[in-house]
């Protein structure tokens, strides 16, 4: 079976990693084969991380690719799509990606729906409002990062399965703690989610005065700067780096704001904090209450002074830690790991070639 994967971006995201790219040897060993084709480059991304405004020119090409891509001939059985095809235009560009005979599946971990319908400027939101429905309608089968996303995408297509963003459990386990060490608060993402952590930062600030405390940001981007404060130290994200950044921590961290963008996160980097071994606090915004047990492998906080009590509940217990992070292990190789979700993904795959065949 051959595959043709239409990403947003490359491998750089880690949407393209997480949702595609870390199947490749579990499809392989399938007999499914995978040509993936990004929209937007490597450097697209890195520009967005060091707050360099992307090329318009660069943009325009990369569009123009893609359109003779999806007008060209080829042999594939099944196409997927992540996202969409063409961010910020109109629909009829997604229906390229249909022809008779060829199941389509799309796929999303974020609610991309909503700046469409919650644009400001009035003749765009006319223009855009519902643009991913007759992608979603038009596909074989969805899948979703979690059930919210999948509420929005079943009622346009029946075959809708909630598949979350995963990692592969072999390669991020625990590592042994450092006792030397300052005592180390974590969070990852990129600079389009470093907001959501500021509302954090003061108190974060006042937990690193008190000393023994070290907070560390991974991939913020070059906007993190501007709320530094002693004992935060920043760390460009790299591939090759990643789990072992992860692997320092001692407790990772997800805020959130309620909004509903943000109901439609997929809670990755709570994944990866548990798939290695770590507690964690995370504020009870969508699927973050469903992946958080509250008080067996990390707990749920709203507002400051939540926060700050589970902080310090487990700075001052290395016990809680541990037990916390075990449990957190376990939850993440049962339901998050990449060996629980990829026979589910070739299962549905394989149904849907047949079925057309």
């Amino acid at each position: 079976m051959k595959v043709i994967a239409y990403t947003k971006y490359d491998r750089e995201a880690a949407s393209t990693r997480q949702r595609l790219l870390q199947y490749l040897p579990a499809f392989a060993a399938a007999g499914i084969t995978v040509e993936y084709r990004p929209l937007l480059s490597d450097h697209y991304v890195r520009s967005l991380a060091s707050g360099e405004r992307p090329s318009r020119p660069d943009i325009a090409r990369a569009y123009a690719q893609r359109w003779r891509e999806l007008r060209a001939p080829h042999r594939a059985d099944l196409v997927w799509v992540y996202a969409e095809l063409f961010p910020w235009l109109p629909a009829g560009g997604e229906r390229l990606a249909f022809r008779p005979g060829l199941p389509v599946v799309y796929d999303m971990d974020d609610a991309f729906f909503i700046p469409y319908d919650t644009e400001r400027r009035v003749p765009l939101r006319q223009l855009l409002r519902n643009k991913l429905q007759p992608l979603i309608r038009g596909a074989s089968a969805c899948t979703c990062g979690n059930a919210y996303l999948a509420d929005y995408a079943r009622p346009l297509c029946p075959r809708t399965l909630i598949v979350p963003t995963v990692v592969d459990t072999d390669r991020y386990v625990p590592a042994a703690r450092q006792q030397q060490r300052p005592l180390t608060i974590g969070w990852i993402g990129s600079p389009s989610t470093w907001p959501q952590l500021g509302p954090l930062l003061p108190l974060l600030a006042e937990l690193s005065a008190r000393g023994g405390i070290r907070v560390k940001v991974i991939g913020a981007g070059a906007g993190a700067g501007q709320g530094s404060f002693p004992g935060l130290h920043l760390v460009p994200w790299s591939e090759a780096t990643e789990i072992a950044d992860v692997q320092s921590m001692d407790i990772g961290i997800m805020p959130l704001t309620d909004d509903p963008f943000v109901r439609g996160k997929s809670g990755y980097k709570l994944i990866q904090y548990m798939a290695c071994g770590l507690p964690v606090i995370a504020s009870p915004v969508g699927v973050n209450s469903t992946i958080v047990q509250h008080g067996i492998n990390g707990f749920l906080a709203t507002g400051t002074d939540e926060w700050r009590a589970a902080l310090q509940q487990l700075i001052g217990d290395a016990e809680l830690r541990r037990s916390m992070g075990e449990a957190g292990r376990s939850r993440a190789v049962e339901r998050y790991s990449l060996a629980s979700q990829a026979p589910r993904l070739i299962d549905l795959f394989q149904s849907l070639v047949t079925t057309s065949a």
